[in-house]
């Protein structure tokens, strides 16, 4: 047994080694849930296969006292459970940390690693020996792991027992059950290791008024709370459970309680251009609908998305990204649809992108992505990752404002329409913002007007009109300007006076918090601004103008992000230095703390 490393108390990373199908994720996730029980920040980010059943899969669980959220890009202890993957995961456990396997079989000794302590428990064996069925067995061999670490890290174990009897409430043989198996692997650990190891937990008060949720309920929850009553999509990962979680909480929210009729409609179209053709024609109705998708759907989507641009009719669009190009890689996480969804279709379009950073920002930015693609007549985008959509973060209670009520925008009532002196000019600007008035189908007969995505002039109608069509495009760059005071502001972290600063968005901010704190440590002060939305105001502009140096820190291969700085701010290209993360991993702070010192010494050096 080699040396161990010194006490680290919740500051440390467990990771999981599974083959995916075997029931292992209802396991590693009462392990996060019992360490967020104790008080203790806590993250889990799931690495999962395409396919239903087979493949390897790993679970990694980052505890921190500090509250770091992203991956720290190193293993303390690892669980390997799964023999195809052992040589690869024995590697990953950094020196002085630990490896526990199912010694049930033996291990090969050429998989022996200096520095890292193994533990062998033949779960496997135990269970075989304590349940009859073979099923309960596979199912069982990863709850006694969870008892096992509990001894090793130090869990309560009372606090497991309870969150089984809630999980297994109307079950409670599943009970009785889960916790043999967990006092199994717990005997175990206590008899033959020292218990509990220098990593390990102890309670704390730091989570107190927080959750744990995923980004794709948060945001099908924001979607409930906004008014949408319309949700049309076609399966895709890893946004389906997106709609999954809409269909949930309709069921319970948008029923009658007295007749039991359902006030919503869900649709599963044939294929992802279906779906949004049916959410474009719900919005242009007076509904509020929504599609969610990844990168391969809003390819497909492309020539609604530019009928919905010209025509004015809100729509909102959840892109849960994955890696590309085309299938890619996806389980794997990415921020590769930035250029995509920016410009969407063929012509010349730009569209409203909204970047959530946490699943909490999930929720808030549906409802103002409803708010706005109405106030602005146009499609909203929505975008998070797989990281944001499909883990679970520990986040802030979600509040809300009872007042709230949607913001339709320009809407003519059917008093307006009947004061009308003349026919509806649909496209009319009347106030100077880009914006026009629109009318809702039924209302009135005077206020209807043919909806089109071919050329129109101002009062609706077709033309071929060189200076009719050009006099409706350039009213729509003017509704362009209007939307940069009207979406969410940037965040800036930092005295603002710094030479160098960081630029980012969506699920990069945990790793650049994390990077900057340690950057600071060595002497190196940044300011940080997080983009929230695209078009950029003039917050992002000041931001570049100020400092010398600003780092653009993505996940993508291509640098999106710092090519829409180029082409839509005044920027002089030579203060960006990209700084990207593409592997289809979350990034960590490593990659960022690395390229930041890598080319401050090579300024410096020149």
């Amino acid at each position: 047994m080699q040396e161990a490393q010194p006490s680290r108390v919740n500051d440390f990373v467990l990771k999981l080694a599974n083959v995916n199908g075997t029931g292992s994720a209802s396991a590693n996730g009462l392990l996060m849930k019992a360490i967020f029980r104790m008080g203790v920040p806590v993250m889990g980010k799931n690495f999962f296969p395409s396919n239903i059943q087979g493949l390897p899969t790993w679970y990694e669980i980052r505890v921190s006292k500090e509250g770091y959220v992203s991956r720290s890009g190193f293993v303390d202890l690892m669980v390997a459970m799964n023999a195809e993957t052992y040589a690869k995961d024995v590697k990953e456990v950094r020196a002085g940390g630990y490896l526990i396997y199912d010694s049930t079989w033996p291990r090969d000794k050429s998989l022996a690693r200096e520095g890292v302590t193994v533990f062998g428990i033949p779960l496997a064996k135990l269970c075989n020996e304590s349940f009859p069925v073979a099923r309960t067995r596979i199912l069982m061999k990863n709850v006694a792991y969870v008892g096992a670490l509990a001894a090793l890290v130090d869990i309560d174990v009372a606090i497991i027992e309870q969150l089984l009897r809630e999980e297994f409430a109307a079950k409670p043989k599943l009970v009785d059950s889960n916790l043999q198996a967990i006092k199994l692997g717990y005997d175990y650990a206590k008899q033959h290791f020292p218990c509990p190891l220098p990593l390990r937990l102890e309670k704390m008060n730091r989570t107190a008024g927080h959750i744990m949720i995923d980004g794709n309920t948060a945001a099908a929850l924001g979607c409930l709370y906004a008014g949408a009553t319309v949700g049309a999509w076609y399966p895709i990962t890893p946004s389906t459970s997106l709609m999954d979680a809409f269909k949930m909480f309709c069921e319970t929210y948008r029923k009658d309680p007295e007749t039991g009729q359902r006030n919503f409609c869900i649709v599963q179209a044939e294929d992802e251009l279906a779906a949004i053709g049916m959410v474009i024609g719900a919005n242009w109705a007076g509904a509020r609908a929504f599609t969610p998708t990844s990168g391969p759907g809003i390819s497909l989507m492309n020539e609604f998305l530019g009928f919905g641009y010209y025509a004015e009719i809100p729509s909102v669009i959840f892109d849960v990204q994955r890696t590309g190009p085309s299938t890619g890689m996806p389980t794997r996480t990415q921020q590769c649809d930035l250029m995509l969804c920016a410009y969407a279709s063929h012509g010349d379009t730009r569209h409203v992108c909204l970047y959530p950073s946490n699943p909490e920002e999930c929720f808030y930015m549906a409802v103002e992505a409803f708010d706005l693609a109405e106030e602005l007549q146009t499609p909203v985008f929505v975008m998070s990752d797989i990281d944001i959509g499909m883990n679970d973060w520990m986040c802030r209670e979600l509040r809300w404002n009872d007042g709230y009520r949607p913001s339709r925008g320009k809407v003519l009532s059917r008093e307006q329409i009947m004061a009308l002196k003349g026919p509806l000019q649909r496209f009319l600007d009347v106030d100077g913002d880009g914006i026009t008035y629109r009318t809702l189908p039924g209302v009135h007969a005077k206020g209807a007007y043919f909806t089109r995505g071919s050329g129109h002039a101002k009062s609706g109608k077709y033309t071929e009109d060189e200076v009719e069509y050009q006099e409706v495009v350039d009213r729509l760059l003017v509704k362009w300007e209007t939307a940069k005071k009207m979406v969410p502001t940037p965040i800036l972290t930092g005295s603002g006076r710094n030479k160098l600063g960081i630029l980012s968005l969506g699920s990069c901010d945990g790793a650049v918090r994390e990077a900057a704190d340690q950057l600071a440590r060595r002497g190196l002060q940044f300011d940080y601004l997080r983009v929230r939305a695209f078009p950029f105001g003039t917050d992002v502009q000041s931001f570049l103008d100020s400092h010398e140096r600003v780092f653009v820190v993505e996940q993508n291969r291509d640098a999106q992000l710092l090519g829409l700085l180029k082409l839509e701010t005044m920027v002089d290209p030579q203060k960006l230095t990209s700084i990207r993360q593409y592997s289809g991993l979350p990034i960590d702070c490593r990659c960022i703390v690395d390229g930041v010192t890598r080319t401050l010494k090579k300024v410096v050096a020149a």
